[in-house]
């Protein structure tokens, strides 16, 4: 596996060669030095070019930089409304075990979304002063009021969906509303709560990542039971443990910042759902008077 000198100077000797590059800089968790390295960060570069043309019409230029295990061409997704003449990229796993992740894209276009950077070479000055300071981007923001209170409702209302689905046996749909729509609420709330114990000054990383750096360790273990197996059983039990934690997550986060908290409506909430888990296959209404 190449080294990250190899690599960088190799990316930066690919820039210097080719007039048409007039810039280049490394984005991305390499370029925070507030990340841990390790061997599985991507190399995340971005080539700032007077015409992105020549790369997208050479399929095989890419090929100085090893050899591919497999890759993705982004912008030419069905999916992608990606302008090409702006911005243009390959998403590369090499053979060695490095992954590159390089975009080719114009002046205006790179300094309108630069945010934290390392500059790899920089022919004609265009590049501002670097960022590497800046992380505070990344750091957990202290939420609104009105914020904290959308995801608690959120949150509970959400559960609904998940009763009447583990009601039918309709798992996938359970997962589904489960980890896309009530889990990030949950992974929101703990998020506050390391804001308020670190006066919002750390990073919980993409989707959590860095979340047992700083909750204790039975927290983070009471998170991780809420990812249920695929079974109606386990996932009644993970979903009370969910609302068990995010109940008390979010009243320790009302508490540190003088929010408001509604018990009514996650009292509610839980009563409908422990109603469902109890109600008889064979039922005709879902509440009996």
């Amino acid at each position: 596996m190449r080294s990250e000198k190899e690599m960088l100077e190799l990316l930066t000797a690919t820039a210097m060669e080719d007039e048409n590059i007039r810039a280049a800089y490394l984005e991305g968790s390499r370029a925070n030095p507030s990340v841990p390295k390790d061997l599985f960060q991507d190399f995340d570069v971005v080539y700032i070019v007077r015409d992105t043309r020549p790369y997208r019409e050479d399929r095989a230029w890419i090929d100085r930089f090893g050899k591919r295990l497999y890759m993705q061409y982004p912008e030419e997704s069905t999916q992608s409304e990606a302008d090409v003449e702006k911005c243009y990229g390959w998403l590369m796993q090499l053979a060695d075990g490095n992954r590159l992740d390089l975009h080719v894209c114009t002046k205006e276009y790179a300094l309108s979304r630069l945010e934290l950077y390392r500059r790899l070479t920089d022919k004609d000055g265009i590049l501002p002063g670097e960022k590497e300071d800046r992380c505070e981007r990344y750091w957990v923001k202290k939420p609104e009021e009105k914020r904290f209170q959308e995801v608690c409702n959120e949150f509970w209302w959400c559960l609904n969906n998940v009763a009447k689905g583990l009601w039918r046996g309709e798992l996938p749909y359970v997962l589904d509303m489960t980890d896309f729509h009530i889990r990030p609420m949950l992974k929101r709330m703990l998020e506050w709560k390391i804001g308020c114990e670190n006066n919002f000054s750390v990073s919980a990383g993409k989707a959590g990542k860095y979340m047992n750096r700083f909750l204790t360790r039975d927290c983070y273990e009471r998170f991780l039971a809420t990812y249920g197996k695929p079974a109606a059983a386990e996932q009644w039990q993970a979903v009370f443990a969910m609302c068990d934690l995010f109940q008390e997550t979010a009243l320790e986060v009302a508490g540190a910042l003088g929010f408001s908290y509604d018990r009514e409506e996650a009292g509610n909430s839980r009563w409908f759902l422990e109603h469902v888990k109890n109600l008889p296959r064979n039922a005709a209404e879902s509440i009996v008077s």
